[in-house]
């Protein structure tokens, strides 16, 4: 991999990277609250509460975030064609947003018997519309600032929607308890609303006045992807909700708690390098993919940083399940122990497969884009029903593999078709290096928990050398200069020159 693409995907990765580490230490303390307020059965509700906010916000928004990446993306270094596309996105979130929350909330008695198994959660779902329309709106900005590659203000507004929405939702669990999961619950996208307008009403745009005729176009293009995005998206939110009702009602609340803090992990901690990249990749990408040899480079670089950079934080969780969920949770959860590490080789796959899927998004692969993760979501879903009465809690777990393991070979697939992929000898060696480590860990943990955790940390240890190493290049002269004190860390003396 080139030293000037590895410095490239670093840079955007540091800026959002610090964002996203920011919001993990915040997401922490708001996680280790709710879990020592509320409890397993809490947890739970939170979780399927954001989930629902998460599946209506997918239906309603159309997927408007994606199109208002590619749409701003697509005017180039033209200012007042951005500016255009920015208000036709804006305007087009406002509409999407009101009518997502009058549906849910007019629909509310059904959702609530269909999903929470009671009707007498209609009151929660009806003000779960406002968490839905503020989601809406909040993804259209940010998939403005992502167009515009607006790096500090995507990671400045990120941190700033953590902060009010971790502090006034904790409070409300300090003060009124359960009865605050509600509030703690919508805090959450209204703040990430309320950032993400300020910083897109800084950007450095012209301002566009509203012309139909210029709007046109973006809302034809809204309309033309939107509903395979839309579509596409809702089977991974939806699918999610389904597995949650599934653990609901067959396992009990408190068993959907430990399912809860095993996804907070994978998503909220392992996760973050993924959102850390996807702002700078996807405009990228998009770029790209006028050139086919392009675009493969691109991939193979995106591929190799992410498992690069992911792989230490795989194994070490996998080899410290226990001691994260009481870190990150209490001792109550130490169940999920089993049930994380089977998130977390899924989330192996997720991450490979993971830039790859960029392409039919890049390439307005709509239909395609639809059929592959409906695919993936039906996976999950089947596999979890199917699993469920012998397995347990971790038969979401195996399900979750099962379905990156498809989505993987899928997106592999297609990219070769589309643009001619094919796996770079660095990232095979990558993936080998990441995947056998993985594979040691989990047989090392059968023959024993400290065993298992000893290997586990010495080779998550062995892969943040080589993460170095072949990174080392790409880093700031200061990071090596302070690298090059650890005697045999790096494989040359660039930083002391």
């Amino acid at each position: 991999m080139s030293s000037q693409a590895q410095r490239t995907i670093l840079r955007a990765t540091s800026i959002m990277g610090g964002a996203a580490a920011a919001n993990v230490i915040i997401g922490v303390a708001r996680t280790k609250a709710a879990a020592l307020i509320l409890g397993p059965a809490g947890v739970g509700l939170v979780g399927l509460f954001h989930n629902l906010i998460q599946t209506a916000g997918t239906v309603a928004g159309f997927g408007i975030g994606n199109v208002g990446t590619r749409q701003v993306a697509e005017a180039g270094d033209d200012a007042a064609a951005q500016a255009v596309a920015r208000t036709a996105m804006v305007a087009a979130a406002v509409v999407l947003a009101l009518l997502g929350g009058v549906v849910l909330l007019a629909l509310r008695r059904q959702i609530a018997t269909s999903v929470l198994g009671d009707a007498k959660w209609a009151y929660a779902v009806g003000w779960l519309s406002l968490g839905a329309a503020a989601l809406v709106g909040s993804a259209a900005l940010n998939g403005i600032l992502m167009g515009l590659r607006q790096m500090g203000a995507l990671a400045r507004a990120s941190i700033l929607s953590a902060l009010l929405g971790t502090g006034a939702g904790v409070a409300a669990l300090l003060v009124w308890g359960q009865h605050g999961i509600l509030p703690y619950v919508l805090l959450s996208p209204l703040a990430a609303l309320l950032a993400s307008a300020w910083f897109v009403r800084r950007t450095p745009l012209p301002r566009a006045g509203f012309q139909l005729s210029a709007m046109a176009p973006h809302w034809g293009m809204l309309g033309r992807l939107g509903l395979a995005f839309t579509i596409g998206s809702l089977a991974g939110t939806a699918s999610q909700l389904v597995v949650r009702s599934l653990l609901q009602r067959h396992l009990g609340a408190d068993d959907l708690g430990q399912y809860q803090a095993a996804v907070g992990i994978s998503l909220n901690y392992i996760g973050f390098i993924l959102m850390a990249m996807a702002s700078d990749y996807y405009p990228r990408l998009t770029i790209a993919m006028r050139d086919p040899r392009e675009a493969v480079s691109t991939i193979n670089h995106q591929a190799e940083v992410a498992l690069l950079l992911a792989g230490p934080v795989l194994v070490g969780t996998v080899a410290l399940a226990p001691v994260a969920l009481h870190l990150l949770y209490s001792s109550k959860f130490l169940a999920a122990a089993d049930l994380l590490r089977w998130q977390i080789c899924g989330d192996f796959l997720k991450i490979a497969g993971w830039p790859l899927g960029f392409v039919l998004l890049a390439g307005g692969r709509g239909k395609t884009f639809v059929g592959v993760e409906s695919i993936a979501g039906l996976v999950l879903v089947g596999a979890t029903a199917a699993l469920l009465p012998r397995f347990g809690v971790e038969a979401a777990g195996m399900a979750y593999v099962a379905m990156y393991l498809v989505y993987l070979g899928l997106v592999w697939i297609l990219a070769r078709r589309l643009v001619g992929f094919v796996f770079a000898r660095g990232l095979r060696l990558v993936l080998a290096s990441v995947g056998g480590a993985l594979a040691v860990t989990l047989l090392a943990l059968q023959w024993s928990e400290r065993v298992g955790a000893a290997v586990g940390a010495g080779l998550a240890a062995a892969l943040s050398v080589f993460a170095i190493r072949v990174l080392q290049d790409a880093l700031p002269l200061p990071v090596t200069r302070l690298l090059a004190r650890v005697p045999g860390l790096l494989r040359s003396q660039r930083a002391t020159q």
